[in-house]
């Protein structure tokens, strides 16, 4: 993987959510019994992201970590969506989330399969010391970014961005 550090500003993103924990995401290697899966199944299959308003990048899909109970051991929220230019008009049974601006360091896997590519990444991501990140990670909100260089399911590269301290 590829790694640099980078500062984003706010980031408005709209879609669905749902809360869990690594624990349940891992009990199998497909992810297939954990919670996140089904919730990504929902928004591909019911196109979810058709009934976004204000997209910024149609068809650039963010998938993100945040409201963590503790660090990667414990519970959060996990929010797949699209980023937005404003929240005027999100439908009712859509999710909003506002990530305010933060430092990150950026990983770009290498092309591989999925879930293997993003398995591999986070794993690397875990065993990753304060000093690997060059400050300790904040917990705030963690992200992965699917766009055109996803598209091809067995051979895709992601952006997977890790919130660091100042």
């Amino acid at each position: 993987m590829h790694k640099t550090k980078i500062n984003l500003d706010e980031i408005k993103i709209v879609g669905i959510k749902v809360r869990t924990n690594n624990k349940t995401e891992l009990k199998t290697a497909d992810g297939a019994s954990g919670k996140i899966f089904p919730c990504v199944q929902k928004y591909f299959y019911e196109q979810i992201s058709q009934k976004i308003p204000n997209r910024k990048k149609p068809g650039t899909t963010f998938c993100v970590y945040t409201e963590y109970e503790s660090d990667h051991t414990g519970d959060y929220t996990y929010y797949i969506g699209e980023e937005v230019n404003s929240f005027d008009n999100v439908p009712d049974d859509l999710e909003t989330l506002l990530i305010l601006p933060q430092s990150y360091v950026k990983f770009t896997t290498d092309p591989g399969p999925m879930p293997a590519v993003l398995r591999n990444a986070w794993e690397t991501v875990w065993s990753m010391s304060d000093k690997d990140f060059g400050a300790p990670r904040r917990y705030y909100a963690d992200f992965e970014v699917y766009d055109e260089r996803a598209q091809d399911p067995s051979n895709l590269v992601l952006d997977l961005y890790i919130g660091i301290k100042n």
